[in-house]
């Protein structure tokens, strides 16, 4: 995928989270007060951000888009921007990178700071003094993974524990071995 000209579709507000189809991600994310939603990439180790996408689309309060050029093992979080009003309860910072609430693989260590907080500790103005500083360097990324299972040389390893002898007998099951002799007699 070219950072520089990344691809984005419309997407789907459903499932919520990243989700690989075999051909793109899609991206949905719910909030109610945002007023916008961004979605960062990140280069291979996360260390860097590589780009910077809006999400454009939202539907029921759900922001959405779809990359057809990710893939699995791509790693990404948020930002929101919204109103920073704490006395309402409204704390949002796009200064400050969120994962995913729907993430399946998170990816990196947390690197504890202040940066990570959205107010900037030791203020005057206590947990109300917006912090601007950039949370992306120590917080860990969300990975899109591929749901799919493989099963390649992998075979059943469990017997049957009920079953009529007579059907055994007619019907042996790969472990008949383990079988005989039970139950023990009386």
């Amino acid at each position: 995928m070219n950072p520089n000209n990344v691809t984005v579709w419309p997407g789907a507000p459903y499932p919520l989270g990243a989700t690989w189809d075999g051909e793109g991600v899609n991206f949905a994310l719910f909030s109610k007060h945002a007023e916008r939603v961004d979605l960062c990439l990140f280069g291979p180790r996360g260390q860097r951000e590589i780009a910077c996408i809006p999400m454009r689309w939202q539907t029921d309060e759900v922001w959405h888009c779809y990359l057809p050029e990710a893939r699995p093992g791509t790693l990404y979080g948020y930002r929101v921007h919204g109103p920073y009003d704490p006395a309402r309860g409204l704390r949002f910072n796009p200064n400050k990178l969120l994962l995913d609430p729907y993430a399946k693989d998170i990816v990196g260590p947390l690197r504890w700071n202040d940066a990570l907080f959205g107010y900037r500790i030791g203020s005057p103005n206590e947990d109300r003094a917006f912090d601007r500083r950039n949370s992306a360097p120590s917080m860990p990324k969300c990975q899109v993974i591929d749901p799919a299972f493989t099963w390649g040389d992998d075979r059943p390893t469990s017997c049957m524990s009920r079953a009529s002898p007579s059907v055994i007998r007619r019907y042996p099951p790969p472990c008949v071995a383990l079988t005989r002799g039970w139950p023990p007699p009386r």
